[in-house]
């Protein structure tokens, strides 16, 4: 879209000085509209997982930071074109109005009043069985997978987040570089072999892994195990076993 963002993430949203998250974005929704001012791109800010740094879970308690944040974008959503940084307020200081794009899994856990209709237009992505298709083929369009072998494999494993899919092709390299390490020495002698060579030494080779169904299979049943585990897996229970439900 020649798009020049400004990403932020939630991380960056609380900090151990009072109004530090606040300032700086500020900062950054200037920066970006000094990008359409002077490099003639459009711009927009960009706050990655914003319910992980404002959403309120539980008991959690809400900091003067998180209070701060949500004051500044509720402003920012109502006057965009009148930003402070802390110097004085001038009549001929305009910034250009930036769109403000957030992500995150449960916006029913920040503030409403920021999530008002009229204040932020929400969007719930929601892929259908095609999207989620034509998305995993183009993860594994290198790997020479058909889509016949695409289809196979993501009906093999419905309900699964696109992560789940692009976590099969990394399992497979994960254990052709387990395989690669035990076939140069072992994890022992990893280190020689990579930093300590000799001057005339060549590194040691590593054949990429040729992408084939069964392997994927084999990948998505193991994770299918991992998942399963952590589900079954009490750890409270096995630690504080004198303990009564």
């Amino acid at each position: 879209m020649g798009i020049e963002p400004v990403i932020m993430s939630a991380g960056e949203l609380e900090s151990e000085r009072a109004g530090e998250p606040g300032k700086l974005i500020r900062e950054r929704y200037r920066t970006a509209s000094q990008v359409v001012q002077n490099q003639g791109k459009m711009s927009c800010l960009m706050v990655n997982d914003i319910d992980a740094g404002l959403g309120r879970f539980g008991n959690t308690q809400m900091t003067v930071n998180n209070q701060i944040v949500v004051g500044t974008l509720m402003n920012l959503s109502d006057n965009p074109t009148r930003v402070s940084v802390g110097q004085d307020w001038r009549e001929s200081d305009i910034t250009n109005r930036i769109p403000i794009i957030v992500t995150g899994n449960d916006f029913s856990t920040i503030y409403a009043p920021l999530i008002r209709d009229g204040r932020m237009e929400k969007f719930y992505w929601q892929p259908t069985h095609e999207d989620i298709v034509n998305i995993v083929r183009r993860m594994y369009e290198k790997d020479g997978i058909s889509w016949d072998e695409v289809v196979h494999v993501v009906g093999t494993f419905p309900n699964q987040a696109l992560d789940f899919y692009g976590a099969l092709r990394s399992r497979t390299y994960d254990r052709s570089i387990s395989k690669w390490v035990e076939d140069i020495g072992g994890v022992e002698s990893l280190g020689n072999k990579l930093l300590k060579r000799g001057k005339n030494e060549k590194l040691p080779v590593f054949t990429p892994p040729k992408q084939t169904v069964e392997a994927l299979l084999e990948s998505g049943y193991s994770l299918l195990r991992e998942q399963q585990l952590i589900m079954e897996t009490k750890l409270s229970k096995e630690y504080m076993k004198n303990i009564d439900d």
